[in-house]
């Protein structure tokens, strides 16, 4: 077999840009043809596998993914007979749908066949015609997926917060930052979960018609939402950590987490790019949110 070049990664800059979303390891990337379920044709995306998860862009340089598919469940991976020689298809069979995919050559169709494979089975897959360079790249991503499987595990169960009513007729001074959002702790979970990339902190009203709370989810091999209660004290607000910290005003209080972090939480601000369509407008969102925070 010819060996092919493999596709050149994504700047620097930009692999720098996806890792604020996503810390999952990236094992493979490449230029895939995806036709999910409610698709009636292939669409063309970036795309990469870190961890579990297929994440897909518009292109190599977009930092924000337009879609993900988690594999973790996959049942089997099928071939599908195509007519034509240069590329490669084969059908994701999960438990809720079927993926069909299609490569740009025989070459990588082998290579994602193999990566997806290693990756949900744990083991490398025989029956894939790759080089001996290849498959060496298939034992290291399959020991590293092992540990971080393995240390997922190992992470302690945090208990369960008790729910805090929220008041939705809060009297809230005007302005407020962009992530401020009249919802509980459990719709507010939600809405980091269902779109990672408008951001990843939210901030929201607390338990009584005074105070505040900040949402945040971070994900360090695996998701983790923490809550921080936000007090006010008249004439500035105060953050309840170990060592609590003062601060003028709510800017002040989401700034304190941007910087903390070095960047890595970032406010949760509605995209009208993330689907690649347009989106109901703030007010509209919201109200979504609260009928069914988990509606995909």
């Amino acid at each position: 077999m010819m060996a092919k070049k493999p596709p050149k990664p994504a700047p620097r800059r930009i692999f720098q840009e996806r890792l604020k979303i996503t810390a999952l390891p990236l094992y493979f990337e490449g230029f895939l043809l995806v036709k999910r379920s409610n698709h009636q044709e292939y669409r063309h995306y970036w795309t990469e596998l870190r961890g579990t998860t297929l994440f897909f862009y518009t292109d190599k340089k977009s930092t924000l993914y337009v879609g993900k598919l988690d594999i973790i469940d996959l049942v089997c991976l099928t071939d599908q007979n195509s007519t034509e020689k240069s590329c490669a298809k084969f059908t994701l069979v999960l438990p809720k749908e079927e993926v069909q995919l299609q490569t740009e050559n025989t070459e990588s169709g082998e290579e994602w066949r193999g990566f997806i494979l290693t990756v949900t089975e744990l083991s490398v897959p025989q029956h894939v015609s790759l080089l001996p360079g290849q498959v060496i790249r298939l034992h290291e991503v399959l020991e590293r997926e092992k540990k971080r499987r393995l240390e997922t595990e190992q992470l302690p169960i945090m208990p369960a917060e008790k729910e805090e009513p929220v008041q939705h007729d809060v009297d809230v001074p005007n302005p407020m930052p962009a992530c401020f959002y009249a919802v509980s702790r459990k719709e507010a979970t939600a809405m980091l979960e269902k779109n990672p990339s408008w951001g990843n902190m939210i901030l929201r009203p607390g338990s009584d018609s005074k105070n505040y709370s900040i949402t945040i989810r971070q994900e360090i091999e695996m998701p983790r939402i923490k809550h921080y209660k936000v007090m006010n004290t008249g004439k500035n607000y105060t953050i309840e950590l170990e060592k609590p910290v003062t601060l003028p005003n709510l800017f002040s209080v989401i700034d304190y987490f941007v910087k903390e972090t070095r960047g890595n939480l970032r406010p949760f601000i509605h995209s009208t790019d993330d689907n690649l369509g347009q989106e109901p407008n703030t007010e509209e969102r919201i109200e979504k949110f609260k009928k069914n925070p988990y509606k995909s």
